[in-house]
């Protein structure tokens, strides 16, 4: 597949959450950490505030990360300015991620039918499509989002579009997919069911797909999917990351 979301060197390297491991996840200090290690591809989450801000937030409340009680969807932005992430850091309107590293491609999941139009208008008004990609775990959340974008922006594939793929994978069945649609972005598994093996590479780079795995946080596993020839990686030790692909010669920074 050649879009601009995927111009970067190959294989791909995500920091999680801007390396959740390693710092407050999700932070304006987890992004600039990874940056500064050499990371062009940063995995994050949006939700949709009451008043209709696109704010960079993995859970649906507040209670696990910043101590305080409150549910995004219910909060304006002006109820979220003073909550702070680990107790210093602020929650990160979109808008201001995409401001400040305009270089870097951001991997946004959105988590919640409120974050939707939110996120579309915010990623429109910075004129990001082309280093966007979007993803979520509701087909029918993606679905709109890929219908709001009219295709313009890169997305992954939903939750019944990688089981249709691991199917045919198996099959051999043709498979059609929506045009904005440049990845798989997987577990190695769900459960006991294998997720990414041989089969399902080679099924999936047929159809122009890169595959991009996550969580993955042990070099030895790290190893392993980049000598089954995965196209990218997400972590949450971003620091681990960056070692093993230094030693394999395809860290580009």
């Amino acid at each position: 597949m050649n879009h601009a979301y995927l111009d970067g060197p190959a294989p791909l390297a995500f920091a999680h959450r801007g390396g959740a491991a390693e710092g407050d996840e999700n932070t304006a200090a987890a992004f600039a950490r990874a940056v500064g290690l050499g990371y062009r591809y940063v995995e994050t989450d949006v939700h949709g505030t009451a008043d209709g801000v696109a704010v960079v937030f993995h859970d649906a409340t507040l209670s696990r990360v910043t101590g305080e009680a409150g549910r995004i969807a219910e909060l304006r932005w002006a109820d979220l300015a003073s909550v702070r992430v680990g107790g210093a850091a602020v929650v990160p309107r979109l808008d201001e991620v995409l401001d400040a590293w305009p270089q870097v491609r951001f991997n946004i999941d959105v988590k919640a039918d409120g974050g939707v139009e939110a996120t579309v208008s915010t990623i429109a008004r910075a004129d990001a499509g082309d280093r966007v990609l979007l993803a979520s775990f509701s087909d029918a959340r993606l679905a709109r989002l890929r219908a709001l974008t009219q295709g313009r922006v890169a997305s992954s594939l939903g939750m019944r579009e990688v089981a249709r793929l691991r199917m045919a994978s198996l099959t051999g069945r043709p498979l059609r997919l929506p045009p904005s649609v440049v990845a798989a972005q997987v577990p190695v598994r769900y459960g006991r069911l294998p997720v990414v093996d041989r089969r399902f590479l080679r099924h999936a780079h047929r159809l122009g797909l890169h595959v991009h795995v996550w969580t993955i946080d042990e070099p030895a596993e790290m190893h392993e999917l980049l000598d089954l020839g995965v196209d990218g990686i997400m972590t949450d030790h971003v620091g681990v990351l960056r070692d093993v692909y230094r030693s394999r010669g395809h860290w580009a920074a």
